[in-house]
């Protein structure tokens, strides 16, 4: 069994590399926790009441320590004077900015990327947006929007209900594009000696997505149809209900993992029609096949056909929820899986098991260097650093210009 990296041993490339994020909700958090788990110190500058999704419920409950480890808090009033002076100073100390507010929301303060590049040229502004600048560049995105709208909900759903992935998708991902983006603008820098601004969007990220449904039907000329009722290339490749009502989605996508399939299962009789010989009169004769396959495997169990496709090497997956990932054997031995401590709510200190970024530096997963932060638990160190004294720093706790 292969250990979980330490944080001594973990490689961290972006170790001494300063990242400001005014942030919130999925997408802008998820860019500062890559370059964090990277190595960067991130810096997440929040509203004095704290950013909204510590507060989240339902759904939204996992947000905040999800994406805002390996980060320190700061609680600044914008709306102040010094406020606004004590996030621009942060800002100038930055290497990276990353932002995900409405275009035009942080200029008043003078944190938009013009007013901060002017006092340090080498900046790297990462701003995430809905929409890319354009005519849709004001609408007010979410998620489920752009799902909506870029043919995501469509592919994803029945026909005629259309509906949004498992999770927040195109948040994550927008969050991903704007670190890389910022990871190529970073070695850009060291050649130029000049930083940039970094646009990501949750549209544009969505549109990427569908590119592959755009280009089949520009080749073909045919509409593609949504994923449950496409037309499937491979004629076993789909979930079966067996005993007990469990589920497991069994496939075979080549000639040869079919006649593996008809061995491995005891169908000589399947082997031989000459009428499923190859993949495509499989698909032609898809309809029938499927119902024969699924009268054959109702009386077995989803172990004991996961046991048979894992010996045979053949394509299978058991159904399960998210919670019962937090016991799989894969991640745990691997490292997949790290504790983290909840900041906030009647939780706050309960530790709980999160998910890893999924790459490897050499060899080794990139660890929860520091536990998602208390709100506002680094303000005095972060103050200190930009050389307010400790009178200054009582004086603006006092009157909530930081928290």
């Amino acid at each position: 069994m292969t250990a979980a990296p330490s944080p001594d041993c973990a490689p961290q490339p972006l170790a001494g590399l300063r990242v400001v994020e005014f942030t919130h909700m999925v997408m802008g958090p998820t860019c500062g926790m890559v370059l964090a788990d990277l190595g960067a110190e991130v810096i997440k500058v929040e509203p004095v009441d704290g950013e909204g999704t510590r507060r989240l419920l339902g759904a939204g409950a996992g947000f905040f320590p999800m994406f805002n480890r390996n980060k320190k808090s700061i609680g600044v009033d914008l709306r102040k004077t010094e406020g606004a002076e004590v996030a621009r100073r942060l800002a100038a100390s930055a290497d990276v900015v990353a932002e995900n507010f409405k275009p035009g929301a942080l200029v008043k303060y003078g944190l938009d990327y013009a007013s901060l590049s002017a006092v340090n040229d080498r900046l790297i502004y990462v701003s995430h947006k809905g929409f890319l600048p354009g005519p849709y560049e004001h609408r007010t995105a979410l998620d489920e929007v752009v799902q909506m709208m870029g043919g995501l909900a469509y592919m994803t759903g029945r026909p005629g209900d259309p509906l949004r992935a498992g999770t927040s998708v195109n948040d994550i991902m927008g969050g991903l594009f704007g670190a890389i983006g910022a990871l190529g603008a970073l070695i850009q820098r060291g050649v130029t000696g000049r930083g940039m601004e970094v646009q990501s969007a949750l549209y544009e990220n969505n549109v990427f997505l569908m590119g592959q449904h755009m280009l089949q039907y520009a080749m073909t000329g045919q509409h593609p149809r949504p994923m449950p009722a496409r037309d499937n290339p491979w004629a076993v490749y789909d979930v079966f209900t067996v005993q007990d009502g469990e589920q497991i989605f069994l496939a075979a996508v080549s000639d040869a993992q079919w006649e593996t399939f008809c061995d491995a299962l005891g169908f000589p009789d399947l082997k031989a029609d000459p009428a499923l010989r190859t993949n495509n009169d499989r698909v032609r004769a898809r309809p029938q096949l499927l119902a024969t396959l699924r009268e054959r495997l109702a009386s077995r169990t989803a172990a004991e056909l996961a046991a048979i496709f894992e010996r045979a090497g053949l394509p299978f997956a058991p159904i399960r929820r998210p919670e019962d990932l937090l016991d799989d054997p894969h991640l745990r031995a691997t490292g997949g899986l790290a504790d983290v401590e909840l900041p906030d709510g009647p939780d706050a200190g309960r530790k709980v098991k999160t998910t890893l970024f999924p790459i490897t530096l050499a060899g080794q997963r990139l660890p929860v260097r520091l536990q998602p932060p208390r709100f506002g638990a680094h303000t005095r160190e972060l103050l200190a650093g930009l050389g307010y004294d400790a009178a200054q720093i009582d004086d603006f706790k006092t009157r909530a210009v930081v928290a």
